[in-house]
């Protein structure tokens, strides 16, 4: 099977799987989310990603009706049915299911919602090109919720703008990308915005930081600026998938390609981390 569904329990061909109106993420968005990539079978940071997707639920009410080992052992068990061994996993939660009403029902725990689907890692060779976008979202950002509609609107004009990516800032204070952590490298430092409610506390961001440890490469984990953005020896965008990407240009205007040695430091240490942990 290329891609593979799931709903509490119900398994399927990702394209004929149904659920039902009345889950609340139809009308509300009510839930979290969380995903990473596999290869070998082998499900990178699930432990991580896990933790984090409990927190999200936890600070929105939501009861997961399963322990997370019992979560992994689903998520471990579902990409052993795929053809492929590289994929995206993918898995939310969502409030339940009830007639439509703003308050939670009054009982049910949540519905689980899982996809697998071929594809892999990116190639952290290639330079991306980025916009910029006042930052819209609620101030909720540390919570991996459905609501995604500004992201989405940004998504859309990055596509339309030829790029891969958009930098949300608030007022002249960067947050993070449509579906990324952004940071910067200056003076030898790398620089990512705090974990506060601005931002999602990404997995792929925490590793950055150790693999910036781990080389003596100094972390400041304070606010940066879009002046401080552009002026960067370099800037990277990082997520489950892309774990290190580099870009080159944003809002059309060259940027970074000032320190690549600390880039391919992070680079291959980062690259053999996920091999290492993805081996059979």
């Amino acid at each position: 099977m290329e891609n593979l569904g799931y709903y509490n329990g119900n398994y399927g061909p990702l394209e004929e799987m149904m659920v039902p109106m009345n889950d609340r993420a139809s009308f509300f968005g009510d839930g979290v989310y969380d995903a990473t990539y596999s290869r070998n079978g082998i499900i990178f940071t699930l432990d991580e990603h896990i933790d984090r997707f409990y927190n999200s639920a936890g600070l929105l009410k939501i009861e997961i009706p399963h322990t997370k080992e019992e979560l992994k052992a689903i998520l471990n068990d579902m990409v052993k049915k795929v053809d492929h061994g590289e994929n995206f996993v993918y898995w939310q939660a969502t409030r339940g299911t009830g007639i439509r009403n703003h308050a939670f029902p009054k009982e049910g725990k949540a519905n689980i919602w899982i996809t697998i689907k071929h594809a892999q890692v990116q190639d952290l060779s290639r330079r991306i090109k980025l916009i910029t976008m006042e930052d819209t979202r609620f101030l909720h950002c540390n919570i991996k919720t459905l609501n995604l509609i500004p992201s989405v609107m940004a998504a859309q004009k990055t596509l339309e703008a030829g790029c891969d990516e958009c930098v949300f800032h608030r007022g002249d204070r960067v947050t993070e990308c449509a579906h990324s952590n952004v940071h910067i490298i200056k003076d030898g430092v790398f620089k990512t915005a705090p974990t506060d409610h601005y931002i999602l506390p990404g997995i792929a961001r925490a590793h950055l930081i150790k693999m910036c440890k781990k080389n003596n490469i100094p972390v400041d984990e304070t606010p940066f600026t879009v002046e401080e953005l552009m002026d960067a020896d370099e800037v990277i965008v990082s997520s489950a998938g892309s774990f290190c990407l580099v870009a080159n240009e944003i809002d059309g205007k060259p940027v970074g390609g000032k320190a690549p040695e600390i880039i391919s430091v992070l680079h291959r240490d980062l690259l053999k981390e996920f091999l290492d942990e993805t081996s059979v």
